[in-house]
């Protein structure tokens, strides 16, 4: 359809909608809102008729979907989207006892000729000069048609009325035919004019010759575009009376293969689909049956519905590669964990946990050990002091791989949440994780720092000082022994080699046995404090990756989720087969048409 900006005196505005609304608050929206709740810019106006039921949920439904994509999908692609929304907000303010049905065709086709057929007086200009109709020519057969025709622009000199009739006149009451310029025109303007009157009328019958029935000008450019709209749609073989019988069969099958071809669906057997008849403008053959179904046509009043629901079905293909994905998407409790994990690596958690482990450990070894040992470990350090230890040192390398390591975690689960997903969502996740990836790595040091060094400080269980007390038991015998020997050997103590020398012995022994019995008992308090330090600096860095990139990758695809139901609701299902004054419009047709080729 053709994009008409003059149908509507503005634009709609649509909000951005809430991120994530439950559907339950949508459904209570749309059956318990008040008026005085929804902006009067921002609501459809109400009918001249009404538009019930399934169509004002999905005129609802593609209201909201155009207001949540305004900031993700391309707004090419959402114009004809809003286009619907305008044409069925201008439509809606118009009358609803009137349906406007446009009569296009080829030059030479005859269309002037039928359209004077149809109104029973000469009103558009018939002759062999080309293009004969060179503006858009209104007949109404009722009054209160004028708003209709100033939304197509048809000047009031070119507004005409038929010949008062009877019954046949009776049945068209309500109709407003417009006869269009030629489509293949030479003239730039005149094609203008019938692409512009097309997005606006709420259906067309287009004529057609023997001679141009299959002119790819027709059908590549208006019935293979417009072949969802084949319930609004009639094709008329005009001038059958230059074919014969089997002739006018052979043509009039062609014409139906070459729409088959198109995507137009035909509505023969009861189905909804066009309307193709074969008539003779000039002779009259078959004016009476094309009258009659154009008739009970415009007598159902549902041509402006149906005509709008094949316009939502045009947009809602178009926009289907932005809102259908393919296989399930999202972050599952997988990739959550995966990202915490990498997230742990880069800030050193295990690490962390490791050094915190053996520095409790060391520490118990060191208050529970022998005297001798510290002083030795004293001596190995004051050596190594003035010694160059790289690992000492904090390398740039190590710094620029743990921020590697971040922008890997955020580029992983990016591309996890973005699998599957079509591409202006998919692009919308990686961007929300690349915003929340900046500064990250700062982040996280700051955590880190903010956190102290888990090895720092460790804790002292209770028994610590019994220990310390037993070792210092075990040293204190040591030196009494020690003491008693030499008391003896300088004649202060009475000899007796052997009682120091058990005191002696036993401190000696004593005191590796109590080092020893401490490092056994340290091992799982040292275990789990390094446990709980890691555990601690994982879920600091966890919660700090789920604030900043996972809680917005997750805001935008609970935003897609929502916006894909309400494409399923845009789409929708379609009424059944067309019933036109209480038979089967696919019966009604078939009989209409072989009535007009055979009745020559």
């Amino acid at each position: 359809m053709v994009d008409d900006d003059r149908g509507s005196g503005r634009r709609e505005r649509w909000d951005d909608g809430l991120i994530a609304r439950r559907a339950s608050e949508r459904a209570a929206a749309v059956a318990g809102e008040s008026e005085r709740d929804v902006p009067e810019e921002d609501a459809l106006p109400l009918l001249g008729g009404s538009y019930g039921g399934p169509l004002r949920t999905r005129l609802d439904a593609l209201h909201e979907l155009v207001g949540l994509s305004r900031t993700r999908v391309e707004s090419e692609a959402l114009a004809e989207a809003g286009r619907v929304l305008d044409e069925a907000a201008a439509r809606q303010r118009l009358s609803s006892r009137h349906t406007v049905i446009a009569l296009a065709g080829a030059t030479g086709s005859g269309k002037s000729t039928l359209f004077n057929a149809l109104a029973g007086v000469p009103v558009s200009e018939t002759g062999l000069r080309r293009p004969t109709t060179s503006a858009p020519i209104a007949l109404s057969w009722s009054e209160g048609a004028a708003g209709l025709l100033d939304r197509l622009s048809v000047p009031s000199r070119l507004r005409r009325r038929p010949l008062a009739g009877g019954a046949a006149d009776a049945e068209l009451q309500g109709l407003v035919l417009v006869d269009l310029p030629d489509h293949d025109s030479a003239v730039t303007a005149h094609r203008d004019q019938v692409d512009r009157v097309l997005g606006l009328v709420d259906a067309v019958i287009w004529v057609v010759d023997p001679e141009k029935y299959a002119d790819a000008a027709l059908h590549e450019r208006y019935l293979r575009p417009l072949a969802g709209h084949a319930e609004v749609t009639f094709v008329v073989l005009n001038q059958i009376d230059r074919l014969g019988t089997e002739a006018a069969d052979l043509v009039l099958d062609d014409l139906r293969r070459l729409l088959d071809e198109d995507g137009v669906a035909l509505g023969e057997h009861g189905e909804p689909g066009a309307t193709v008849l074969a008539v003779s403008a000039l002779s009259g053959e078959g004016i009476p049956e094309l009258r009659e179904l154009i008739g009970r046509f415009v007598q159902e009043r549902t041509a402006p519905e149906r005509r709008l629901a094949a316009d939502i079905d045009a947009a809602a293909a178009r926009l289907r590669p932005a809102y259908l994905a393919d296989g399930r998407s999202g972050l599952d409790e997988r990739a959550r964990g995966d990202f915490a994990d990498r997230l742990a690596v880069a800030v050193g958690a295990q690490a962390a946990g490791e050094a915190a482990e053996r520095v409790w450990r060391r520490g118990a070894i060191r208050a529970c050990g022998t005297p001798w040992l510290r002083l030795y470990r004293w001596y190995e350090r004051l050596r190594e002091h003035g010694s160059t230890d790289p690992r000492l040192d904090s390398p740039v390398e190590d710094e620029l791989t743990a921020r590697q390591r971040v922008e890997q975690a955020v580029r992983i689960v990016a591309d996890e949440a973005s699998r599957g997903l079509p591409a202006p969502w998919a692009q919308a996740v990686r961007e929300a994780a690349a915003r929340g990836a900046e500064g990250l790595p700062e982040a996280l040091d700051e955590l880190t720092a903010s956190m102290g060094d888990p090895a720092a400080r460790p804790p002292r269980p209770a028994w610590w000082p019994a220990a310390v007390l037993a070792q210092a038991v075990m040293t204190l015998l040591q030196i009494f022994g020690a003491l008693w020997l030499v008391g003896q050997i300088v004649g202060v103590v009475e000899p007796g080699l052997l009682p120091p020398v058990l005191v002696m012995v036993g401190g000696i022994v004593g005191g590796p046995l109590v080092e020893w019995a401490c490092e056994g008992a340290v091992k799982g308090p040292a275990r789990r404090y390094g446990q709980e330090a890691e555990r601690r600096l994982r879920e600091a860095a966890a919660a700090c990756g789920r604030a900043r990139v996972l809680d917005p990758v997750a805001a935008e695809l609970m935003r897609y989720r929502e916006v894909r139901e309400q494409y399923a609701t845009v789409v929708g299902t379609r009424p059944s087969a067309r019933v036109v004054g209480g038979l089967r419009s696919g019966a009604s047709r078939m009989g209409a048409t072989r009535a007009g080729v055979r009745g020559r």
